[in-house]
């Protein structure tokens, strides 16, 4: 099982360039990064797990700019997003930035998405909460048609659009894998099925109960079984937990480093290290 790494990478933390070249050196699989654009600071959304929002929520760097940092000073770790919060992007623009950084990385990047859970930022955006998981699925579509290898058209259901278009460099392999994050149930496994090549369960609990209705949702969508990729992500390891993946079937687990400074993070990275294969 590939061994891959997240982080909330600030002003404050490692940089990117450090973190790349010291994964790459241990052998680790990868590199995800997630995205928030601003915090507002009159929130009424709760933080997912309880208390006060961290500080490091205010301060992440721009994930796909510290993913170029990071692709131009390695040759082999992947390079992903956990997760991009693509409601709230304008799709024609991200699309070019995808494909660019794929691109030029040759080939080694993944989509992470997510629908998001803070209401204010996504309002700054002029994101309607209610319709975010179809801005999602209409806005990756729209993306899809600017990496088809011939000039197509789309028309979208919530403002983008896009006429048949000549854009380039498009994504190695013609688009980067999709994952998509989220908590178990029917409407994201939908998703999942219908949009993606496959599911990051945050912290990866209760995959064993979980898994088997993805995988029958799946092939009602008439996918191959052996296509579906899923990936525990922000997991706090043990040798336990990953060999339960393992036997899951997961081939990649993605592992949550502290949002620190070098010296701290190095420490965590050299403890990881006896879980690498």
């Amino acid at each position: 099982m590939r061994i891959s790494t997240t982080i909330f990478l600030t002003d404050e933390t490692i940089s990117p360039v450090r973190l790349a070249r010291e994964l790459e050196e241990r052998g680790f699989a990868g590199l995800y990064l997630p995205e928030h654009t601003h915090i507002p600071v009159e929130r009424a959304t709760p933080y997912p797990a309880g208390g006060g929002l961290p500080r490091e929520y205010a301060r992440t760097l721009d994930p796909f700019v510290a993913l170029a940092q990071a692709a131009a000073v390695t040759d082999r770790i992947a390079l992903g997003t956990g997760i991009t919060l693509l409601a709230q992007h304008d799709p024609i623009a991200l699309a070019k930035q995808i494909a660019t950084l794929d691109h030029l990385s040759g080939g080694r990047f993944t989509l992470g998405l997510g629908y998001g859970w803070n209401k204010e930022e996504a309002a700054d955006h002029g994101v309607a909460w209610s319709t975010r998981r179809e801005l999602v699925a209409d806005r990756l579509a729209l993306m899809r048609a600017l990496w088809a290898p011939e000039p197509t058209a789309y028309e979208g259901e919530y403002g983008y659009s896009a006429r048949a278009s000549e854009v380039w460099p498009k994504p190695a392999g013609g688009a980067p894998r999709v994952l998509l994050g989220g908590a178990a149930g029917p409407k994201l496994f939908a998703a999942v099925a219908g949009q993606t090549d496959g599911w990051m369960p945050i912290g990866g609990r209760g995959l064993s109960e979980s898994l088997p209705v993805l995988r029958a949702e799946w092939e009602r969508a008439g996918r191959d079984p052996k296509a579906l990729q899923v990936v525990p992500y922000a997991v706090l390891p043990s040798a336990g937990k990953l060999a339960h993946y393992a036997e899951l079937g997961c081939e990649e687990t993605v592992l949550q480093l502290p949002p620190a400074g070098e010296d701290e993070v190095l420490r965590v990275l050299d403890a990881y290290a006896e879980f690498l294969p």
